[in-house]
């Protein structure tokens, strides 16, 4: 990435496959960063005060907190916002999961589940996208399938996050918390919407 200096203008160019996440979660930007080198891409991260909406459309969520970070950066940014949807709680906490998270965390959901033997659930991401040349953001969705665990919250030690603890990926006899970075970003929701805007980013004349 090579910077140029426009010092008429008292401001700075970004040249090169570079790009910013807003987010304040370091975790979310140590897989992000992971993900993205693999296409050569640069990411760099901000923290921006975040906007949250009340909506029930994860895009919707993730659109409006792009366009509120870019206005504070003007720069080549993208916002990664997630849901988790349980079958047998009808879809809760779907966009609402964040706050759920905070309000009673891996503890409260599992209890919620207690005796419950469908224990389907998947992972949605969506990765909202915005630079001074669209109109609008350009969204980038992806999805996991698994489940919830029927035990305490399982990390083994690793540093996790959100309710990584108790959603077991199909096919798969860990929790997410329980994968090293390399490893969740083969199967992640996450990484799943990350590498369709890494291809989009790679062609994209920026």
């Amino acid at each position: 990435m090579q910077k140029e200096n426009n010092e008429s203008e008292g401001n700075f160019t970004f040249r090169g496959k570079f790009v910013f996440l807003a987010t304040g979660n370091i975790n979310k930007f140590k897989e992000a960063r992971e993900t993205l080198e693999e296409y050569g891409i640069a990411i760099g991260m901000i923290r921006v005060k975040s906007l949250e909406i009340q909506n029930d459309s994860i895009e919707e969520i993730a659109s409006a907190s792009v366009k509120h970070a870019f206005e504070h950066c003007h720069l080549p940014i993208i916002v990664e916002d997630a849901g988790l949807f349980v079958d047998s709680l009808n879809g809760f906490p779907g966009p609402y999961t964040s706050y759920v998270y905070r309000t009673i965390g891996n503890a409260g959901l599992l209890k919620l589940m207690a005796n419950v033997e469908n224990r389907k659930a998947h992972f949605l991401s969506v990765i909202a996208y915005l630079d001074e040349e669209l109109p609008k953001p350009i969204c980038f969705t992806g999805r996991v399938d698994g489940s919830i665990t029927t035990q305490e919250p399982r990390n083994f030690g690793r540093p996790s996050f959100g309710f990584d603890p108790i959603f077991k990926p199909l096919n798969n006899e860990k929790t997410f918390a329980e994968m090293s970075i390399q490893d969740k970003n083969k199967v992640s929701h996450r990484a799943i919407a990350l590498r369709k805007f890494a291809v989009y980013y790679k062609k994209a004349d920026r």
